[in-house]
């Protein structure tokens, strides 16, 4: 394949996806990685697309942008780590919820490998991620799906979630202040978050180290809401903490592990 019928099978590929892998593209294109590399080149310098850790994506500007998909690959390698860390604490047969967010869809990657989960979410992707494996059961909160994320909210998720009780909640969180204060950007998000806590017997919260010290505009929980905290790297000494007085279990790499459960 020449270079600009290549390029142009880049651009239409992330078009259809919002986003790719550069391993991705090598795979579909049957090229090596650095030849990837060399061709996305000139389509970032024309902002045609914009680069992320470890892949492209659409421009915030472009008519397809689909920031779901933009946020999976921000960050991508440390929501990785996250979320084999996370399927690490899940056994087989187990019961989950998990909301909508860009760490917990890759954490339902990575329970691909696990035998009759039972899971409820409000996220498309999650569904379709985990509903493959013929030994899960899968149900999905019907509600108002949103543009900017393949996820339910409302009223009538909230309900539907609430007929269920399960073993874990497995909540993607936007931001957790010093003072142990777990936060989200939308109010439905949240609301379908502080439900599916009251329906699990433990909540476990996926974050990377960017969620540390920072403040959104809605509360979703606070630190007594929590049993376990997944992330890449240590939270600053303060939270570490307020964390710890709170008996919240931190799930960290091994190198960086202080408290595993």
């Amino acid at each position: 394949m020449k270079l600009y019928k290549r390029q142009d099978a880049i651009l239409r590929m992330v078009k259809s996806r919002g986003a790719c892998s550069i391993v991705e593209l090598a795979e579909m294109l049957e090229v090596s990685d650095e030849t990837i590399r060399r061709n996305i080149r000139p389509l970032i310098e024309k902002n045609l697309l914009d680069k992320v850790h470890g892949g492209v994506v659409l421009p915030e500007n472009a008519d397809h942008e689909q920031p779901f998909m933009r946020r999976m690959m921000s960050n991508a390698a440390a929501k990785e780590t996250i979320a084999e860390l996370t399927a690490g604490l899940i056994a087989d047969g187990d019961s989950l919820m998990m909301d909508t967010g860009s760490t917990t869809a890759i954490t339902a990657r990575f329970l691909r490998g696990h035998k009759a989960l039972t899971v409820v979410t409000n996220c498309t992707e999650i569904a379709r991620i985990l509903a493959t494996q013929p030994e899960n059961r899968v149900y999905m909160a019907g509600g108002e799906l949103r543009l900017d994320d393949p996820a339910i909210f409302g009223t009538s998720a909230i309900t539907f979630v609430r007929q269920f009780n399960v073993k874990y909640a497995i909540l993607s969180i936007a931001a957790i202040s010093l003072q142990g204060e777990f936060m989200d950007h939308h109010m439905v998000q949240a609301e379908f978050s502080r439900a599916i806590i009251g329906q699990a017997q433990k909540t476990i919260v996926v974050a990377d180290h960017t969620k540390f010290n920072t403040r959104t505009f809605v509360k979703v929980c606070s630190l007594q809401d929590v049993d376990i905290l997944v992330c890449d790297q240590p939270p600053p000494d303060a939270l570490l903490a307020r964390l710890e007085q709170s008996d919240v279990k931190i799930v960290l790499p091994d190198a960086q592990a202080r408290n595993q459960v």
